[in-house]
């Protein structure tokens, strides 16, 4: 018993009892490794934010209040800051390789699912230098992604901006409006996962997810002029597909209808399971669209609203209009 009283002995020996099961069932290896950090993470999505943005979200440190940041030392800003992070993600992607080859099963034991893409020339027997390599490719192609992933956020600011009568700015909807920050980091994730370091991106995706209420599994793919107005709720699974020019409202569900389990009664993984959402749709708040049903371009789905089949082109659906449809002229008394 220690000082305190607390009897931390049994408790500590009944802690080792569960990972001593854990291992002996193989659900974890005998040499745990340590997983990517969320807190560096965090840190890095703010700077590569910083970088996209340098003269909105640089730190007020290497600028005057006030005043923008003169191109030369822009330029010096944005270098410096995308050498920094990218070697501390490049840290964070190596974590996750070494993780995943020690883990049960080895490659197989995390990257078994089509959900997870695989790292191009990795094996269960790949040497540190192997990961070291695959390290440095998956974050150098990711730097390379940078100015598309740039031209892509400045389409979600200005769709913020355009679909909200109450903003007043570009500027204010880069650094207050949670759906703006959540499709920054989404943006970020999403080519971190399709280049094969899909625990990184999901960290920054649940880091997001905390920070804003919105839950956006980094394997969704997201078209252009992207607006989640006020956020709060929406949750867009990992195999959904949305078109360009889609505005979602608060508590909105991209979700899947079933689970459809192998012959063992696990989960199938890899399955396309979420819905399509074509260009220029409007979705309002609480609206819940389950399954892999194609919700057609220019629709509109009202608030409320449950979906579990297709919406043809141009369609409104409102809840008025579904109880009208299943109940009318006396149906369902």
């Amino acid at each position: 018993m220690n000082q305190e009283g607390w009897d931390l002995a049994a408790v500590v020996s009944q802690l080792r009892e569960f990972r001593d099961r854990c291992r002996g069932d193989g659900r974890t290896s005998p040499h745990p490794m340590p997983l990517p950090s969320r807190q560096v993470l965090t840190a890095v999505v703010d700077d590569l934010a910083a970088a996209l943005f340098p003269q909105r979200l640089a730190l007020q440190a290497v600028r005057q209040p006030g005043q923008a940041l003169p191109q030369d030392s822009t330029d010096y800003f944005v270098g410096h800051t995308l050498d920094t992070c990218l070697r501390r993600l490049r840290d964070q992607i190596r974590i996750e390789l070494a993780t995943r080859l020690a883990s049960p099963g080895g490659e197989a034991g995390i990257a078994h699912s089509n959900d997870i893409p695989a790292v191009t020339g990795s094996s269960p027997r790949q040497l540190p230098q192997e990961i070291e390599r695959d390290a440095y490719g998956i974050t150098r192609a990711f730097a390379m992604q940078l100015p598309a992933i740039r031209r892509l956020l400045d389409s979600d600011i200005d769709a913020a901006y355009r679909g909200d009568p109450a903003a007043l700015s570009l500027d204010e909807v880069l650094v207050c409006y949670p759906g703006v920050k959540a499709i920054t980091s989404h943006r970020f994730a999403h080519a971190l996962h399709g280049l094969g370091a899909p625990l990184v991106a999901r960290i920054i995706a649940e880091s997001a997810h905390s920070a804003t209420g919105v839950d956006i599994h980094p394997g969704a793919v997201i078209g252009e002029s992207f607006f989640c107005d006020h956020g709060t709720g929406v949750v867009i699974g990992g195999t959904a597909v949305i078109g360009k020019r889609v505005r979602l409202y608060q508590a909105v569900t991209l979700g899947a209808k079933s689970f459809p389990k192998d012959e063992k009664g696990y989960l199938v993984k890899g399955v396309p399971r979420h819905p399509i959402v074509e260009d220029d749709v409007v979705i309002y708040a609480g609206a819940t669209i389950l399954g892999r049903v194609t919700i057609g371009r220019g629709a509109q789905i009202g608030g409320n609203v449950w979906l579990t089949t297709s919406v043809p082109p141009e369609t409104t659906v409102t809840q008025a209009a579904l109880i009208s449809e299943t109940f009318g002229e006396g149906g369902g008394i």
